[in-house]
């Protein structure tokens, strides 16, 4: 990355513990001479930053990084207003320890110095596209963690048809389908009993929700893989899901996921890596006996 010039802010409304947080990274942008923008939802949240003139609609390609201030939910939201410019997104968390945002709010000084030494990496992540006949979540019909094809109530299971590469591979009787990607496998795949994959990895997984038939399991597939679906239901509408999204549809839609054509890129301050995260969030090689 060439020298920091521009940056945007993006996050939820802030605890009134979390403003001087907020100031501190303000006054370090400010200090290294960054024009910083806020986005017209964030501004809207937290009068503390009032002063800011700056204020965007929509991120552009000229924006050198987006600072996402919140949780794992801030930050996928902060991935739909960067969206196809593939600007890179630095995740503070203002909460507990997250998996995107993975910059603790009391490492924020420290993490600041190093990304303006330059001592970070730009990971590369791989999103999923749905396609189908519907105008559906306004455009922007891509996830960083999972699609989900769920039950709509709790009345009846849903049919769900697989196809892979216009092959026939199953056919689920469950609550619902989801494709998850590496990055997702941390998550909601993760709940239901999907397996957890490197980032860095180039798959897909398919994890079926509460499954009727307990032989059913996950399945890894290329992330090159284009999968079809067509879905039954009693009540002939369900649920379809990208990332924390939802909307009803009914039946008779045609859904396609593969990968999307552009990528979400987060920044990775030295320090702070895949393996170190998951040990912290799932407690592992940590003796619970005592």
């Amino acid at each position: 990355m060439s020298e920091v010039k521009k940056i945007a802010l993006h996050g939820l409304t802030l605890e009134p513990n979390s403003e001087k947080y907020l100031s501190q990274i303000i006054d370090r942008l400010n200090k290294e001479g960054v024009e910083i923008w806020v986005t017209t939802l964030f501004k809207s949240r937290n009068g503390q930053i009032e002063d800011c003139k700056n204020v965007i609609d929509e991120i552009t390609t000229d924006f050198h990084a987006v600072f996402s201030l919140g949780g794992d939910g801030t930050f996928l939201e902060t991935l739909l207003w960067v969206g196809k410019t593939e600007v890179p997104i630095l995740g503070i968390n203002m909460g507990r320890l997250g998996f995107l945002a993975s910059i603790a709010k009391e490492y924020i000084k420290e993490s600041l110095y190093l990304f303006f030494k330059g001592n970070f990496e730009v990971e590369s992540r791989a999103l999923i596209s749905l396609e189908t006949n519907l105008d559906l979540f306004n455009g922007k019909t891509y996830a960083l963690n999972e699609c989900a094809i769920l039950r709509k109530d709790t009345s009846a299971m849903i049919m769900v048809k697989c196809y892979i590469n216009n092959q026939y591979l199953n056919t689920y009787w469950a609550d619902g389908l989801m494709v998850s990607t590496p990055t997702g496998s941390t998550g909601y795949s993760l709940s239901c009993g999907g397996p957890l994959m490197m980032p860095d990895s180039k798959d897909f997984v398919i994890t079926p929700v509460s499954p009727h038939n307990l032989n059913v399991r996950p399945l890894i597939v290329s992330d090159d893989s284009e999968l079809r679906f067509e879905i039954e239901s009693r009540n002939r509408s369900f649920l379809i899901s990208l990332d924390s999204r939802s909307e009803t549809i009914e039946s008779d839609v045609n859904i396609v996921v593969k990968k999307a054509p552009f990528r979400a890129k987060l920044i990775k301050i030295e320090g702070i890596n895949f393996p170190d995260t998951i040990r912290n969030k799932l407690g592992w090689g940590f003796d619970k006996r005592n």
